[in-house]
């Protein structure tokens, strides 16, 4: 992984992502106690990052390759952005999905042509069940995290906080990233070691799936002895992945984690003081700047919102937390 890779994919990515702007509210800053700038990923092509990942990917297979399709596995953002990716490229796609996946991702992943799989998490092997389906339907997998070109789609992101970091005048801050496998964090992470080395990323989890700030401190890859049982669904994984976790060692400061109602929490600032929709495992790195702003230094915070497909309930019930 290098930066080359990076700006290749925004090469790509131009005319087809959308360019996020950085968004700001003095109620979010006098919360948490500093100037707080959202990336607002929330606002991306079906509802989150992936999607940039996703047509990196795509658009850098061989032409004959991508021609039999592709499969992928993911809870829904993921999902979703290679079902469009493919559909853009007239390309056929199946995602293997868990059945307790939110049901407005598992809807969007079929509304966008993708075939989907379903699965139960418990007690059948996503890995078996879409090396069969890559095998007899000659279907190339696009990794949710660890691939090369989602990394650098995902780093995109990077470039455009660079960017607008310096046209705000911040030279000096943490980049808080909602974290799962680290596609995104050490996406990230690397376009700005390059483009804004004063901007130092941090991931992000919920609290009892910290499996990155862990790894952090140990300096090798850490399991989490559960893989479901949170509102977070979107970045709950088992650990890292075996290309992020390098990078992530060498760019990223310590880790935060956040409560499921912390989360629920900064859904609802997100969506009252900015008017954005966030789903809980989109809004981890909101959460901990409004909520953790004794681990976080300076005058300046930056952080990702990076996804905003929630199930209507779910943010009917982030809202009632204000009451």
């Amino acid at each position: 992984m290098n930066i080359e890779m990076i700006r290749a994919a925004a090469k790509r990515l131009d005319g087809h992502a959308r360019l996020t702007p950085l968004l700001t509210s003095p109620f979010l800053d006098e919360i948490a106690g500093r100037r707080v700038w959202i990336k607002p990923e929330c606002l991306q092509h079906t509802g989150s990052f992936k999607f940039r990942g996703a047509w990196s990917a795509l658009s850098a297979l061989d032409p004959e390759v991508r021609r039999a399709g592709v499969i992928a596995f993911s809870s829904g953002n993921h999902a979703q952005g290679v079902a469009l990716a493919a559909r853009m490229h007239g390309v056929a796609a199946v995602i293997v999905m868990p059945r307790d996946a939110p049901a407005l991702k598992i809807a969007n992943t079929r509304a966008l042509g993708a075939d989907v799989v379903l699965y139960e998490r418990g007690s059948q092997d996503r890995d078996i069940i879409g090396a069969e389906l890559a095998q007899t339907r000659s279907l190339t997998l696009i990794k949710p995290f660890d691939e090369p070109q989602v990394i650098a789609g995902q780093g995109t992101v990077g470039l455009e906080i660079a960017a607008q970091a310096q046209a705000a005048g911040v030279e000096q801050a943490d980049v808080l990233v909602c974290c799962g496998g680290g596609g995104l964090t050490s996406g990230i992470a690397l376009a700005l070691e390059a483009d804004a080395p004063g901007l130092r990323v941090r991931p992000v989890e919920p609290q009892g799936f910290d499996d990155v700030a862990r790894s952090l401190v140990s300096g090798q890859i850490e399991r989490n002895a559960a893989t479901s049982g949170n509102l977070c669904d979107a970045i709950i994984t088992p650990q890292p992945g075996d290309l992020t976790f390098p990078i992530m060692h060498r760019l990223c400061g310590p880790g935060l984690t956040v409560s499921e109602d912390e989360a629920l929490y900064a859904m609802a600032q997100a969506f009252l003081r900015l008017k954005l929709v966030a789903e809980p495992g989109g809004a981890v790195a909101l959460a901990a700047a409004l909520c953790r702003q004794e681990a976080i230094d300076g005058d300046d915070v930056i952080v990702t919102i990076s996804g905003g497909n929630v199930d209507p309930h779910l943010f009917a019930q982030s809202l009632e937390s204000l009451t």
